[in-house]
């Protein structure tokens, strides 16, 4: 009903100023209400932005909105960025009326006998923004009678103080990281010696959603010794020897895949496996890591394509006695980082390939082998060692 009553306001309006009103209804019963109702809102303001082929977004945004920002940020730890409070251009948003406080402009719409109504939720402190409003503000006001001014004075400095530190950490960041593929690699040493090392870390990873709170464990992490690792709900910083390396998550992908008889291609996280049968007698095996050659009379289906686990062991290629992949992957120098991407091809509990460095012995291809199965790995890119 209130909604209805905001529309029935602004048809008036536009009515009294001869413009155009564009009206657009929503669901939003099953979700947060005023979170998703103020993203569905800009998503649809942005799309008509677009489909006009260009302009500006007013919002109307004022000091006390932005006081108010500045205070709830500085409480939830969003650091130096969130200081400045909200900008006057972002995009396609401007926000013309920052400079004006709330009283000063409802006392300017009585002045110019401007009608207007106002949202029932503005009164409600169970919306964070309001209980500042109502509680935080007026209690710091009686202790300092000129606190709503000094943050006010304050948020256009925090926006060149923003700027100039921002210049200085992302000096700092470029000279610490190191990308590779879809990782980065930050050396532990290097970034003991920062003279702002918990901002570094702090501004390196908040995007990555990681929290404040969080910036001290990983810290911790140059103290630590290799495999310990701290985790956002998207990505995770580890320590490997001498380095930290953050990679995101691998969440949804099947750890388990069955490989049939008659498969030509299997997908799965770190690229694809391509199969298909060659008649022998073959005279060279030396195909390479990512290549796999297999005797054919030897596989049983299904075959079951999976990520190595710990116990597992195998008996590698030209070798008669069997070794613990843990074992394997020592002796081939590989890192906590590239142990955890290892995948092996498995049949009857036996493991026919490790993917991307070793067969086992036992489903080699012999002189008098008359088929034979051939595997690729192909798609790794910059994941392949």
């Amino acid at each position: 009903e209130e909604s209805e009553r905001d529309e029935a306001f602004v048809r008036q309006l536009a009515v009294i100023y001869g413009r155009e009103v564009l009206v657009r209804r929503f669901d939003v019963e099953k979700v947060s209400v005023q979170a998703s109702a103020r993203q569905l809102r800009y998503d649809w303001f942005q799309s008509i932005v677009a489909e006009w082929g260009g302009g500006i977004l007013l919002t109307a945004h004022h000091l006390d909105d932005n006081i108010e920002t500045l205070l709830m940020n500085f409480f939830k730890g969003t650091g130096i960025a969130g200081l400045r409070g909200i900008l006057p251009r972002h995009g396609v948003i401007a926000r013309p009326l920052l400079f004006a406080g709330k009283a000063a402009l409802h006392q300017f719409a009585l002045e110019a006998g401007l009608a207007w109504v106002e949202d029932s939720s503005n009164r409600s402190d169970k919306y964070t923004r309001n209980y500042f409003r109502h509680q935080v503000i007026p209690l710091v006001e009686e202790v300092y009678p000129g606190a709503l001014q000094n943050l006010a004075d304050n948020l256009g400095r925090f926006r060149e103080i923003e700027t100039v530190y921002r210049q200085a950490i992302d000096q700092e960041l470029k000279k610490l990281l190191e990308h590779r593929g879809g990782e980065v690699f930050v050396p532990v040493l290097k970034l003991r010696r920062s003279k702002f090392l918990s901002t570094v870390v702090f501004e390196w990873l908040k995007e990555y959603g990681f929290s404040a709170q969080q910036t001290g464990a990983v810290v911790g992490l140059l103290d630590s010794g290799s495999g310990k690792y701290v985790c956002s709900p998207t990505h995770r910083v580890l320590r490997n020897r001498n380095w930290l390396i953050l990679s995101p998550l691998q969440e949804g992908a099947a750890a388990n895949i069955l490989v049939e008889e008659g498969d030509e291609s299997v997908e799965f996280e770190r690229g694809e496996l391509l199969l298909r049968r060659v008649k022998g007698p073959v005279k060279d095996v030396s195909v390479g890591n990512m290549v796999a050659l297999v005797d054919a009379k030897d596989i049983k289906y299904p075959l079951l394509l999976r990520k190595w686990r710990t116990g597992d062991y195998f008996y590698p290629l030209g070798m008669r006695k069997k070794k613990k992949l843990s074992r394997f992957f020592i002796d081939n120098k590989l890192s906590l980082l590239d142990k955890e991407k290892v995948w092996v091809l498995e049949m009857n509990k036996k493991i026919v390939w490790v993917v991307g460095m070793r067969i086992d012995d036992r489903f080699r291809v012999e002189a008098g082998t008359r088929e034979v199965l051939r595997m690729e790995w192909v798609n790794a890119g910059a994941s392949s060692r």
